[in-house]
Formats: structure tokens, C-alpha cells, sequence
């Protein structure tokens, strides 16, 4: 039986690690490499980085943390925001990221998904589908949450699986920082209808029962978050105890 995964996220702004709530109203939450080094040894299973600014001018800061953190973690390291070319994702895999997180570009491009999956192996492309419910269906949203698409979840989720991607990252825009806990409905939805691993994002709080939902109700492979491991309302070890506890096949 394929194992559980924990995956802390770090969305990082200037070279500093950020939380807000539904994307707005950023703290600061630490430096990048000392909280992926703490996750690393905690023993987290991945790591997911989101360059949350996404404009060319911040692109070196990204490469910057991506180099210093892979030179002191060997744990995977997913690496996302303001990529939009092949040049863009050999960059961050040389740097060393061993996936890309795509998500807007993919949209306006979704050959870029095709041709990233050619070029590197889907292995190394993580799709990442933010959705928001409007008027009783999910729709996939872009711009970090402020722009409704016409892909509803399942038209978008078939097209990239189609293309080749090798991952889903989905975040429900409308759990994302409450810590009310995952939004079940979608990321099951989701996770019944790929074959492709979905790590469910958006919602967490430090409550062991929302990241049991999400793998007994919602299906997920893995499950991401950010704030509660940030402030250390939910270390890790403790999380992976009472996962296993609960009889979650747990890494």
C-alpha cells in the first residue's frame, strides 16, 4: 500500500516565508532555508515552495533559496510561481528542484504542461489546480484566486492528465487559510477520477482529524500545509504519531 504523504508549503516574498488567508494579509513566517531544514529533520516527506510574488525581478531570489535549500535537504522539493517557459523549469531543476509547480501558465499555455512533461518526464511536473464552488460546481481559478476560468475541476483535471502532467496540487480558495480543515467534497471528487497522485491543500488547521478526513474521506495521497507547521501548532512528529494511531499508512 503506497504511503501517505506530509508536505509542509512555503510560500516565499523577497526571500522570506509568508501566511495570509486566501492569499491576502501576508506575515512573515521565517527564513526559508532554517524552516526546510526543520522539516527536513521533523521528517517531512517533501517540500513545496511558492514563489508568491511570481515576477521576473524576484526570479534570482527563488533560484537563491532553491540552491541553498537543496544543498542541506534530501527530501523532494517542489518549486512553484511565475514559471511560464521550458527555460523557466530548467532553470529550477538545475538549481535543485526536483519538480515544478505550474498553475497559471498552464492554463494560458497548457502545451507548456505537454512540453514539460516531454522534455524533463511528467515525474517532474506538479499541475497545480485552484478551484473556487460557484453556484454548486467547482471551477478552476488562476492569479492566485481572483480569476475565474471556464475549466469546471473535472474538464481541467482530464485535459492535463491528457497532456502528460505527473502530479495534482489542489487548493480549494475557498478553505484555503481558515484552518476549518480540507474541503472533502472536491479533493475526493478529484482524487476518484485521475490515477494521478493528488496532494490536497487549503484548509488545514491543527486538528489531526482534518488531515485524517482527507486521506480516509478525501482520498488524497498527500496532504500540504503551511501555518500550522510554520507556528508550530502541529509539529510534524506529533502529526505522523496520531496519524498512525489513527491507522493512517503513514511514512
Amino acid at each position: 500500500m503506497i504511503t501517505k504523504r506530509i508536505i509542509p508549503c512555503l510560500d516565499i516574498k523577497d526571500g522570506q516565508t509568508v501566511k495570509g488567508v486566501h492569499f491576502e494579509n501576508l506575515a512573515k513566517a521565517g527564513d526559508p532555508v532554517s524552516l526546510a531544514e526543520k522539516y527536513y529533520n521533523d521528517g517531512a516527506d517533501e517540500l513545496v515552495f511558492l514563489d508568491i510574488t511570481a515576477t521576473n525581478d524576484k526570479r534570482k531570489t527563488i533560484l537563491d533559496v532553491v540552491e541553498a535549500v537543496a544543498s542541506k535537504v534530501f527530501i523532494p522539493l517542489t518549486v512553484g510561481g511565475g514559471i511560464r517557459s521550458i527555460e523557466d523549469i530548467h532553470n529550477l531543476l538545475l538549481a535543485g528542484a526536483d519538480k515544478v509547480s505550474l498553475n497559471t501558465a498552464a492554463v494560458v499555455n497548457p502545451q507548456l504542461i505537454y512540453e514539460g512533461a516531454k522534455t524533463f518526464g511528467s515525474q517532474c511536473i506538479t499541475i497545480a489546480v485552484d478551484v473556487k464552488k460557484i453556484e454548486n460546481t467547482y471551477f478552476v481559478v488562476t492569479n492566485a484566486g481572483t480569476k475565474k476560468t471556464d475549466y469546471t475541476v473535472t474538464e481541467w483535471v482530464k485535459k492535463i492528465t491528457d497532456l502528460g502532467a505527473g502530479e495534482i496540487l489542489l487548493t480549494s480558495m475557498d478553505t484555503d487559510g481558515t484552518k476549518a480543515g480540507y474541503d472533502l467534497e472536491v479533493t475526493q471528487l478529484v482524487s476518484d477520477m485521475t490515477n494521478l497522485p493528488v496532494i490536497a491543500s487549503g484548509g488545514a488547521g491543527a486538528n489531526v482529524k482534518h488531515f485524517t478526513d482527507v486521506f480516509q474521506k478525501g482520498h488524497a495521497d498527500a496532504a500540504l500545509a503551511a501555518s500550522i507547521f510554520h507556528f508550530n501548532e502541529l509539529p510534524i512528529p506529533e502529526l505522523k504519531s496520531q496519524l498512525k494511531q489513527a491507522g493512517v499508512n503513514i511514512r
